[in-house]
């Protein structure tokens, strides 16, 4: 149960005067992210153009270890970035500079194959599912047991509908007796409910400035560590009661 930190994603350069960009942002945001008490990181490396680039990955990684020796670094495989299935491919088979795990969307009709790739390259997966037929897509695959975790991410922004869709990709991986660790994620109207979701189901989650800009209360943060610090005080606030419940038992 860990708060993960996604510091940048798609999101474009004007989405927040904060938003790092290169390496050496990326590096700084990050330490900034680990100090405020995210556990992991989630990363989108950025090329010179400032655009998502998977051949951006070796410099980044080896910026943001210097920066966070010793913990645990992730990268999305998403297919817009590469925009082409064999350019996506023939990047990742070049990276030296491993992160230790990388998200794959089962949504993306290549998944399978980046999954095996990444699997002979040693890096991690973690399975990323945004609706019932993505879960079901993934039960139906081999070595479900390989992965990392699963990333259950709704996008949706109706709440009611977003938590249904939520409920019913936990239900498939039940169902199907995945024993994985789950990690829950809402994107922008959604991210503070399923950050509370998250907390009551015992399940990680991240935030950040890939997922959305604002705190709970509504206001824009400062940056990204301003929004791991909320999510972190809201998940040890739930252990604390939990403690206390014990306690008065």
């Amino acid at each position: 149960m860990i708060v993960q930190a996604c510091i940048n994603g798609a999101r474009p350069v004007d989405f927040h005067p904060h938003l790092p960009l290169t390496a050496e942002a990326m590096a700084t945001d990050s330490a900034a992210c680990i100090a405020a008490g995210a556990a992991e990181l989630h990363i989108h490396p950025r090329g010179p153009d400032g655009r998502e680039s998977l051949n951006a990955i070796d410099e980044t990684m080896a910026a943001v270890r210097r920066a966070c020796p010793g913990t645990f670094i992730g990268v999305s495989t998403g297919a817009w970035i590469e925009n082409d299935v064999q350019r996506t491919r023939r990047a990742i088979d070049a990276w030296r500079q491993l992160p230790d795990y990388a998200s794959v969307n089962l949504s993306e009709p290549d998944a399978p194959a980046v999954m095996d790739l990444l699997r002979k390259k040693g890096v991690g997966i973690e399975v990323g599912l945004a609706t019932v037929g993505d879960a079901h897509r993934f039960v139906g695959l081999p070595d479900t047991d390989k992965v990392l975790r699963i990333l259950i991410e709704i996008d949706i922004q109706k709440l009611h509908a977003a938590y249904d869709v939520a409920k019913e990709i936990a239900a498939v991986l039940d169902t199907a007796g995945i024993g994985k660790s789950i990690l829950l994620h809402g994107a922008d109207e959604t991210v503070w409910p399923f950050v509370e979701r998250a907390r009551k189901r015992a399940w990680s989650t991240r935030v950040g400035l890939e997922d959305g800009k604002h705190l709970p209360d509504g206001t824009v943060a400062a940056d990204n560590a301003a929004i791991v610090a909320a999510a972190v005080a809201i998940f040890r606030g739930g252990i604390i009661k939990k403690q206390q419940a014990a306690m008065a038992t």
